[in-house]
């Protein structure tokens, strides 16, 4: 039976539902799952970790360095106690793009991403050319599996369940010192994250101008909902490119998205498709986004969305 390791992502004491995700694709490989948690103090993370339904157990290791997330200093402290791991997991963000490389590298096992089905305890697959084609891999049965979940791809894990054990633990690996936490800038401000939200709001090329992005923000806001960005948008200097979505960008699923001007060039798409309902808001019939969108409308966004924002 796997012995599978899930390494939580948190922010500010929050516990992001990627972390449930990646339980929900343990869950898929069986076996006994245990969340770690990397916090410098207070268990509230790992509290809220061990309510996730399937999770075995939760382990809270504290040390100071985990302040902030930093990859350079937290790989060596799961490498150190991932031993005995069937599997070491983490969601395919930011977060776990940056940290599971380097888990890898120090365990000495090969890195398998964007896990976005389960075959087996040691088949995945997982998405290639930018989402177009699908590869199945196989991790020999001598190492590890280190991995990153696709979180579009597995839906949260429903539900909580009588709180698991918490066992608190102290660091145990030499950390190195030649990396440290300098600062941290965030455009996001009070919305919603843009790879956990619900609903999202996207705008592109169409919009004109930097300027006109307030409209997405407008109606963004009226939804509760995360702001994002074509690439086209990003590169054109409108938004800062922790918005970008698609293969380049951040990949979503969130329940609803609305694209506002988005052409739907086929890494927009990459980033969208298993998104539950797609409304886009184009002028030009012709756009590719039609083809993926549940609901169109063919109209110029500098009307259509103060209207919808009014009615909101």
């Amino acid at each position: 039976m796997s012995n599978i390791l899930v390494i939580a992502e948190h922010a500010n004491g929050q516990l992001n539902n990627s972390t449930a995700r990646a339980v929900a694709c343990a869950k898929a490989i069986g076996g006994e799952v245990t969340v770690l948690a990397l916090t410098a103090s207070g268990d509230e993370v790992a509290t809220a970790a061990a309510t996730i339904a399937g999770v075995s157990n939760v382990i809270n290791l504290q040390d100071v360095s985990n302040g902030h997330a930093l990859a350079a200093t937290q790989a060596p402290q799961i490498a150190a106690i991932a031993d005995g791991y069937s599997h070491v997991l983490a969601p395919n963000s930011t977060f776990g793009k940056d940290l599971m490389p380097r888990v890898a590298a120090l365990m000495d096992a090969p890195m398998v991403t964007d896990i976005m089905a389960v075959h087996d305890a040691r088949t995945f697959d997982r998405p290639v050319y930018a989402g177009n084609a699908i590869t199945t891999v196989k991790v020999p049965d001598s190492v590890a599996v280190v991995a990153t979940v696709r979180c579009a791809s597995w839906a949260p894990e429903a539900g909580e369940q009588a709180a698991a054990a918490v066992e608190s633990s102290a660091n145990s690996a030499a950390l190195p010192t030649h990396t440290r936490f300098v600062g941290l800038v965030s455009e996001q401000g009070d919305r919603p994250d843009l790879q956990a939200a619900d609903r999202v709001v996207s705008g592109g090329r169409g919009l004109g101008a930097a300027e006109h992005f307030a409209l997405v923000e407008g109606l963004a806001d009226k939804l509760g909902a995360a702001v994002g960005a074509s690439r086209a948008a990003v590169d054109s200097g409108w938004v800062p490119n922790d918005l970008q979505v698609g293969q380049t960008g951040k990949i979503i699923a969130p329940e609803l998205y609305i694209a506002a001007g988005i052409s739907g060039a086929i890494q927009h798409l990459a980033g969208i498709k298993d998104a539950g309902t797609i409304v886009a808001i184009n002028k030009d019939p012709d756009a590719p986004i039609f083809e993926v969108a549940d609901i169109g409308l063919v109209a110029d966004l500098h009307q259509v969305l103060p209207e919808l924002t009014n009615a909101l």
